[in-house]
């Protein structure tokens, strides 16, 4: 049993539930369609039903999950017309930051860049994907602050996490981590150089690696897709 009262910092059972299941769906560690028991979360963690009760309906909202009066919760599975549009929006909001970033960019926004891919750079030759996924987060959020709108990751964000775990299962089964790294270089360098174009023209290739390994893994996986 996870003990969350040993919890140091201010994150509430909610948040500790939370961030566990989504780490679990992120990662793939529960698949399309896995179902999953409030009350098995509850005992596992130590806590009421209610927390856990919250955190399913964070998940909901975060499209994540499907919950349905009656019946067993399970883990959602994916929605191509929900994929396309977190892409698009993505795309139109990312497009502004590397522009912004771009004109603001100074030594210090730079050597954060760089710090930042040098980590990248080791954990692709450890091939460690989910570490890699969390540098990535780090990159694009340190992009919107350079270009001092920080608030813009919050929807970055969002929409990453709908397709977070297509992204988990190409960098699992392709060795796509090192051609993602060169697309971040590409990007950082722009920025740096302050070719706001060149930004945005690298960070929607970046975008597009997606869009082929989105084709096949729905073929090849019919069942993780609403029919």
């Amino acid at each position: 049993m996870t003990n969350i009262t040993q919890s140091k910092d201010r994150r509430t059972s909610v948040d500790v539930v939370f961030d566990h299941l989504y780490d679990e769906i992120s990662s793939l560690n529960l698949l399309p369609g896995d179902k999953i028991s409030e009350a098995d979360i509850a005992a596992r963690f130590g806590v009421s039903r209610q927390p856990v009760r919250d955190a399913f309906s964070r998940l909901e909202n975060l499209d994540l999950l499907l919950i349905r009066p009656q019946r067993a919760t399970e883990v959602k599975r994916f929605s191509s017309r929900e994929i396309t549009k977190s892409r698009f929006v993505r795309a139109a909001v990312e497009s502004e930051v590397l522009r912004r970033a771009a004109a603001e960019c100074d030594a210090i926004g730079a050597a954060q860049l760089e710090a930042n891919l040098l980590l990248q750079t080791a954990v692709t030759e450890a091939r460690q994907y989910d570490k890699f996924g969390d540098l990535d987060y780090q990159f694009h959020q340190t992009l919107c602050e350079i270009g001092k709108v920080d608030f813009a990751f919050e929807i970055i964000k969002q929409e990453k996490a709908n397709v977070d775990r297509l992204c988990m299962l190409s960098l699992s089964k392709e060795d796509r981590m090192s051609m993602l790294l060169e697309d971040h270089k590409a990007i950082k360098d722009c920025v740096c150089n302050h070719d706001a174009e060149g930004a945005v023209a690298a960070g929607m290739l970046h975008l597009s690696r997606l869009d082929a390994t989105i084709e096949a893994i729905s073929e090849a996986n019919a069942d993780y897709f609403d029919p």
